[in-house]
């Protein structure tokens, strides 16, 4: 969504699906896995919308729709673009919102040659490289071009993380490129997704995706009926979409058709991301990740990047709010640095840490394996369990120097060394396992104070409910003492100049020294000149004046009032409820709202009317905040050579992006192409009919002897997917220890349908064993019509469905195989993310072999 829109967060809030006139919940079971925000889908059906789900399985959330419509896992961008194609074939687009909000009318290079045309590939494909130069897919004229090794999603791009830095902000294009408002020219961007999408038909949808037609042909009825002036349709997923090897185009499929529709921006409209746990959204915001700084500022990587005015310079445009970037990096240089941050020292920008190529998770546990990482931090994770190919991160830990785990109860990444399967097989000897584990007890979220944020982008604040027992302890407490332990043991060397410099001063209290939840807030809010909060981010400057720790939670501590503690009950306010919390940015509930309007600044219509300009005031106004310049006339031109929003008409809703508008076509940004394409999951029963390339080229492979992958024919002839229970929370650490939930959830099992159980002799409450090249576990059968076989491609395609929540120990009251131990390690080029939703296996009846035979069976597997 953030090359789409300008912003990788949800466009919407969950409230507001209670106004749509139509939902679609596409990759997510969401009343089992999502169920309190369930509740608004279930108000707007109960007002007359129409909602469907595209899922693998009948879930809960297929009984309490309007119509459930089975897919093959790994197939959902056929089912997407032909709707599209639906749309464009017919002339069903809001063509008025589509000239004046898209990029459609924009004119392409006529250097790009599509996947079309090159039977599965873009042009710029380097074979040897395995990566795209895509300076053939600029706007033009796009203005003089870098170097191929340093274009947007050129080769050295793509070694720094590629398109994930831009999680929250497209990155750079030409800002005022030709156009063709007619939108006839051959090369112009509405043609070119036309001609796109013109093989993806109801046809292909049966064939590939195992929809019948009356079910796409109801799906493509409600949803254009329910897009335009009075209605709208809204769009959910979550990690069902998201664990592919093109998990990101599946979002830009789903982009590319709302924008087609009118419906972004718009209330009931937008896409929903749904985030699994309390602050998944919190930690991209305020990153864990390897490449990007908060507020989604890329990472500088060490060959691309010099000092803070090339970094700059090649890190995006500078028209569009992301023009702003200088002020974002320098406000946060001082949040970290404070006096010692200058404008002579590049406020310190030589402190930051250097990327040199890909430090992700799945490279980091080859590097473990290969001796490269000596010494691992886990907090609050579980890899030994909950990541894909269980077998080689196992490998991993035993092979570190020192592992420090800190979580509530002995997770399985922390006993590995003394019960974990591979002693069983005899892989490997305690005895010979040199890793020094550190395990410390943390706090739950009731025993810590501070912010999680949400799934709709919502900052909330929890006070602690009771102190931790014993040795247990907060995150915030163990990473503030460990940076002043740190600090203590810094010298007058040059090396150690970054950590010593640290603003590292935040207050304590209590008899265990808690640092301050709240003063950590503020200072990621940011203060100005003057040492008072700052209330918006417009309000950060590039001078080194003021201090933000996260420019997209800027107003967030707004006149010295922690506004995420806000909770004033709903009935006291408006729908959008803005006094409930906090949300980035600048509590502005619903993304891009400048879109309500038409480009007059008038309601699309009153039904749906949300923001509006008031020419009597001379601002604009309505329901929520809105997302544009609060006082700029619709019919605001720029002038020559305007930078940042200045750069942007009064009619441009995507003010993130350097052009102001929704992009239908990506000229920059991703990886692995402009536009998404079909491609096959890397383990895959069927062959792509689409390309002659079967698999995305630009997917991230580890060709490794740990961790193999199935190779293609017979011998793994079954669709495997995973997916989650409400009774257990991921790997199992936090509620396989807890006597309800375990008595809910006692077991590991497989579901089949009952063609496949009768077909393979599977007795429902039995065993079955599943494998893969990876591994073999056993699960409990569950013989169910919520698993339907498809007819694909001419035959009978079976899908198996496994839920992940188990382990061999970890303190739980019920154990069982890792089912993540069947996963390939292979991952979207994008994001990095595993394909954890669309591989192959086989299905045998009854338990696995135990010890050495259960690695003979795998030989057998792998060299028949």
């Amino acid at each position: 969504m953030g090359t789409s829109f300008g912003r990788g967060g949800a466009t919407t809030f969950q409230q507001d699906l209670a106004g749509a006139d139509c939902i679609v919940i596409q990759g997510s079971n969401m009343a089992e896995c999502h169920p309190v925000g369930f509740q608004w889908v279930m108000e707007a059906k109960a007002r007359g919308a129409k909602v469907f789900h595209v899922d693998p399985r009948f879930t809960r959330t297929s009984a309490l729709a309007d119509r459930h419509l089975p897919i093959r896992a790994g197939s959902d961008i056929v089912l997407l673009g032909a709707l599209i194609h639906h749309v464009l074939e017919n002339e069903l687009d809001f063509r008025e919102y589509v000239l004046a909000y898209t990029n459609a009318a924009t004119i392409v290079s006529e250097d790009f040659r599509d996947t079309e045309d090159l039977d599965g590939l873009f042009s710029g494909w380097d074979q040897e490289a395995a990566t795209y130069d895509p300076r053939s897919w600029a706007y033009e004229p796009s203005g003089e071009q870098p170097p191929a090794d340093q274009a947007e999603g050129g080769p050295r791009d793509a070694e720094a993380a590629g398109a994930d830095t831009y999680g929250a902000g497209g990155p750079a294009a030409h800002p005022s490129p030709r156009t063709d408002p007619t939108l006839t020219h051959p090369r112009c961007v509405y043609q070119i997704v036309k001609r796109h999408f013109a093989r993806y038909t109801p046809e292909l949808v049966e064939r590939l995706c195992g929809i019948p037609r009356d079910g796409f042909a109801e799906l493509a009825e409600a949803v254009t009926a329910n897009s335009g002036r009075e209605r709208t349709t809204a769009w959910v997923y979550s990690v069902g979409w998201t664990q592919h090897t093109v998990g990101a185009q599946y979002i830009r499929t789903a982009s590319i058709l709302q924008l087609l529709l009118g419906n972004m921006g718009r209330p009931g409209g937008g896409i929903l991301a749904l985030r699994g746990h309390a602050s998944i959204q919190g930690s991209t915001d305020i990153p864990t990740l390897f490449n990007i700084l908060p507020g989604y500022l890329d990472m500088p990587h060490a060959e691309r990047h010099g000092g803070l005015d090339h970094y700059l310079e090649v890190e995006g445009g500078t028209t569009g709010f992301w023009g702003n970037r200088r002020s974002y990096v320098v406000s946060l240089l001082k949040a970290w640095w404070g006096e010692a941050a200058t404008e002579e020292n590049d406020f310190c920008f030589g402190h930051l840490p250097r990327m040199t190529g890909d430090h992700g998770h799945y490279t980091t546990v080859m590097g473990q394996i290969d001796g490269t990482v000596k010494g691992y931090f886990v907090v609050g994770e579980n890899p030994a369990v909950g990541s894909s190919g269980g077998r080689a991160q196992r490998l991993g830990l035993a092979n570190l120097d020192w592992l420090v785990v800190r979580d509530l109860t002995l997770v399985e990444t922390a006993t590995f060394w003394l019960d974990g399967p591979e002693l069983e097989t005899g892989e490997l000897r305690t005895e010979d396992i040199g890793t020094e584990v550190f395990f410390l007890p943390a706090a739950s979220h009731v025993e810590k104070e501070g912010t999680f944020t949400n799934t709709q982008r919502l900052l909330q604040w929890r006070e602690k409910a009771l102190d931790p027992p014993g040795d247990c302890r907060s995150e915030l407490w163990f990473y503030h003492h460990l940076g002043k332990l740190l600090r203590q043991r810094m010298t007058d060397d040059e090396i150690d100049r970054p950590v010593r410099e640290l603003t590292w001063d935040y207050p304590e209290h209590g008899v265990h020294r808690e640092p301050s939840a709240e003063a950590v807030l503020r200072e990621i809010n940011g203060v100005g000149p003057d040492g008072r909060a700052l209330s918006n981010s417009t309000q950060l400057r590039p001078d080194g004046s003021t201090a933000c720790g996260c420019w997209i939670y800027c107003g967030v501590y707004a006149d010295e009032v922690n506004q995420a503690a806000r909770r004033r009950p709903g009935r006291e306010q408006s729908a959008v409820a803005p006094e409930w919390g906090w949300a980035w940015p600048a509590n502005r509930r619903i993304l891009y709202n400048r879109a309500s309007a038409d480009p007059e600044g008038n309601p699309w219509s009153e039904r749906k009317a949300y923001v509006w300009w008031d020419a009597g005031r001379g601002e604009w106004t309505g329901q929520d905040v809105p997302d544009c310049e609060i006082g700029k006339p619709p019919g605001y031109e720029p002038p020559e050579g305007a930078r940042a929003q200045a750069a942007l008409a009064g009619t441009d809703p995507f003010i993130m992006q350097s052009d102001g508008k929704g992009w239908l076509y990506v000229p920059a940004g991703l990886v692995d192409g402009p536009l998404p394409a079909h491609y096959e999951p890397h383990e895959s029963p069927v062959a792509n009919p689409l390309y002659a390339q079967q698999a995305n080229p630009a997917r991230r492979t580890y060709h490794r002897p740990e961790s193999p992958y199935n190779a293609p024919g017979g011998r793994f002839p079954y669709v495997l997917t995973t997916y989650r229970l409400t009774e257990h929370h991921t790997a199992g650490g936090m509620s396989r220890p807890l006597a309800y939930l375990a008595e809910l959830q006692p077991e590991l099992f497989c579901e089949v349908s009952p063609q496949l159980a009768g077909q393979l002799g599977l007795a429902n409450g039995g065993w079955a064993t599943i494998v893969t090249s990876r591994a073999v576990v056993e699960a409990r059968v569950l013989v169910t019509g919520r698993m339907r076989p498809l007819r694909v491609e001419g035959r009978v395609v079976h899908q198996v469905g496994l839920p992940y929540h188990w382990g061999w120990g970890g303190g739980g009251l019920v154990t069982g195989d890792v089912a993540n131990d069947l996963m390939p390690l292979v991952l979207d080029p994008n994001v990095y993310i595993q394909e954890g939703k669309a591989m192959t296996c086989d299905v045998r009846p009854g338990r696995r072999p135990r010890g050495r035979a259960a690695l003979d069976l795998l030989e057998r597997y792998r060299h028949g």
